[in-house]
């Protein structure tokens, strides 16, 4: 049978046989393996692997060139194994690799864990006002758990540097950006996300708060407990970590959470409308939790909320940039084609006041 394009895309995630030997050395013999491809995500790719009676979770970046930092698995593992003996809830690591010639790039092993995404739809047995409004609280407190970690003693006082946090996101994220236009201008332009670029620079806070960060903190990348109430078991994603800007992450979490008056999504395959639902907190209620339980207020909000909406618009013209260079099998590649162009309009309404908190 011949091979088809998503055969050859597998094929350059994943040697094999050279991951079996890698494992059984790790990990014992089995007498079942098998690999599959984890599919909801759209950055670093997921491996499911089968080993014998357990099943682990192998996370490499995706095949091709990537921009500079945006895809250090070592990174994610590094964070996440100090995490292991915190209160922050994080998938048991196992081992990480950085011999590309086992299966093309770094890539670590880590546990499954047992649970819920909430990526787009509520599960039926959160279903009520109560649980709905646990959600929210859940996945407030557990980002107010990552900014109270002591970094130094779990050891990544080297993990970033804190100082000028702010400022260096908005130049990297337009460096990003960059980096995608070089290809993804010839197709088309999106010259609002200049201005946006500018307003940006003219504005970033003098100085910030200095905490570990997620990067990447929204709904779909936690997980919840089997069963109810809403548990919140596992917090993942963490190759944009280090030590910077708490109230960057919450913009970014901002970002993706809707209130009942908000316009349609600027991409509806990435943000998840459940959230307007009767129950839910809106988003002022959230920063007001959050502030609440952080003892921090979150001043410049404007700020960080455009922000997030750029750095989405970069990460989807990345995305744009490695679909047409052939170097990923995503459906939601080519769509960034318009959505991007409609990020960079959302964030233009945020910075002139048309999309208030």
């Amino acid at each position: 049978m011949p091979e088809t394009g998503r055969d050859e895309y597998f094929r350059r995630l994943v040697d094999m046989d050279a991951l079996e030997a890698f494992l059984t050395d790790e990990l014992g013999p089995a007498n079942t393996y098998d690999v599959e491809r984890h599919t909801a995500g759209h950055s670093n790719e997921t491996l499911f692997v089968e080993w014998g009676d357990r099943t682990v979770v192998v996370r490499r970046p995706p095949p091709g060139e990537t921009a500079d930092t945006a895809h250090d698995v070592l990174r994610e593992f590094r964070v996440m194994d100090a995490l292991q003996r915190t209160d922050v809830p994080v998938p048991e690591t196992v081992v990480a690799c950085d011999d590309e010639a086992i299966i093309g790039s770094d890539f670590y092993v880590m546990e499954l864990v047992d649970g819920d995404v909430l990526r787009e739809a509520e599960r039926e047995r959160f279903a009520s006002q109560e649980h709905r409004q646990r959600i929210g609280e859940e996945l407030v407190d557990t980002l107010a758990r990552i900014h109270e970690v002591d970094y130094e003693t779990v050891g990544l006082d080297d993990f970033g540097r804190p100082d000028g946090y702010t400022e260096r996101q908005v130049d990297r994220w337009r460096q990003q950006l960059e980096w995608a236009f070089e290809r993804t201008e010839d197709d088309r332009a999106v010259p609002e996300l200049h201005r946006v670029s500018e307003w940006l620079q003219e504005s970033v806070p003098s100085s910030h708060p200095q905490t570990l960060v997620h990067g990447d903190y929204k709904l779909d990348n936690v997980m919840f407990a089997p069963g109810a109430p809403p548990e919140l078991v596992g917090v993942f994603d963490w190759e944009m970590a280090t030590l910077g800007d708490p109230r960057a992450d919450l913009g970014w979490l901002l970002s993706y959470w809707r209130d009942a008056k908000d316009p349609e999504p600027s991409v509806p395959e990435l943000e998840a409308t459940f959230m307007q639902r009767e129950g839910y907190p809106t988003r002022r209620e959230l920063v007001e939790r959050y502030e609440e339980r952080t003892d921090t207020e979150f001043e410049h909000e404007r700020f960080y909320r455009t922000l997030a909406v750029y750095k989405l618009a970069a990460l989807g013209e990345m995305f744009y940039r490695r679909y047409l260079e052939g170097n990923s099998d995503d459906p939601m590649y080519p769509l960034m084609a318009e959505r991007v162009p409609a990020l960079a309009d959302r964030a233009i309404r945020i910075i002139d006041g048309e999309e208030p908190l």
